[in-house]
Parts: structure tokens; sequence; C-alpha cells
């Protein structure tokens, strides 16, 4: 017996297939959530940080449904590719930024479970995106799991379905990747202290 599709997920592939109306009729229904999504990302972000959640959700979704069509799977295929997309526009911004300033005295991330339950935290989104690009190389199933744990707001449940995966293996591999991040992201300790 195979499970029901829902609608969101129906409605996807109907966008896939460049149907114009299914995308119209999807944005209600992925809209609170991205926004939720985005605004937990976001209360990371550094102090003073211009961009709002709103203004990342359209931009992320103007590139999600962009020129291309995605042959979009389910539900949780969109909001994996959602967090990947939301990434990028952090890091573009977070490039302009430093472009504009020219001054980086960077500030360490707190890779938290709690995602938008503890308080807001500088971030040096460069610092992230090196540091994961590093693990990319190292482990790219572990990148995938903090890009869509961190920049994407998925639970572990979530995470395991859009990687196929058991949550048993997303909850190891999103502890041993915390691990190996906050080890890269600290400085080393003068051994004469």
């Amino acid at each position: 017996m195979t499970s029901p599709v829902s609608p969101v997920s129906e409605l996807l592939r109907s966008c896939g297939r460049g149907d114009l109306q299914a995308r119209d009729r999807l944005l209600p229904l992925v809209y609170r959530d991205l926004k939720q999504r985005a605004a937990a990302r976001l209360r990371r972000e550094r102090h003073g940080h211009t961009l709002q959640p709103t203004a990342l959700v359209h931009e992320a979704y103007l590139k999600l449904f962009g020129d291309d069509p995605v042959a979009w799977q389910n539900r949780a295929h969109f909001f994996g590719i959602a967090a990947r997309v939301m990434r990028q526009i952090l890091i573009d911004h977070a490039r302009a930024h430093q472009a504009a300033k020219r001054v980086g005295a960077g500030v360490r991330v707190a890779l938290d479970d709690r995602i938008g339950a503890s308080a807001p935290v500088d971030c040096d989104m460069l610092a992230v995106n090196d540091a994961l690009d590093a693990l990319a190389r190292r482990d790219p199933r572990q990148a995938q799991i903090v890009e869509l744990r961190y920049f994407g707001g998925l639970s572990e449940q979530e995470v395991a379905a859009v990687l196929s995966l058991s949550r048993a293996t997303v909850t190891r591999e999103w502890q041993t990747a915390r691990a190996w991040l906050y080890s890269r992201m600290m400085p080393a300790e003068d051994p004469r202290a």
C-alpha cells in the first residue's frame, strides 16, 4: 500500500512541469514555514544584520522558481534545496557586507540543537561557510546534514527524510559534524599560556 501524496508534493511536481498556476497555489502553503525557518536562521546572524526574514524568503523563492523548472520530488526535497539557496543568499550578503566594510574580526558561531531558542549570537557567515566547505571535502553527508539543520532549520526527522537516512544516523552525524566544526572554528590555545 502506498502512502497518499501530500498537496504540497503534488503542487511541487506540477511546478516542476512548468505549471504556473500550481506555483501560485503553492506559495501560501509553504510561505509560513519558509519564513519561520528564515527567521530562526537570521536570529543567529551578527547584530545589525540588514537582511530580514521576508526578504530572505522572497529572494529564495525567486531562485527556487526561476527560469529553469526543478523536478521536485516532494516537500522534503523542496525544503532541502531551499536550505541550500538560503545559505547561498546569506553567503552572498555576507561577502557584500565584508567587501563594503573591509574589516573582518571573526566571531564564533554556536551550532546548537535548539534552533532559534537561544539568545541571538553574532555570526561570521563567511567563516561558517569556509568551515562547512572544508567539512564537505572531508565528509559530504555530514556537510549536507549541517546545511539542512543549520541553514534550513529542518528537524533531524526531516533531514532523515530528505537524505533517506535513519534518524539515528542523522543524530550521530549531526553531533560529529558539530564537534568537528567547533574544533575547526575555535582558535588554537597557546601552549605557553
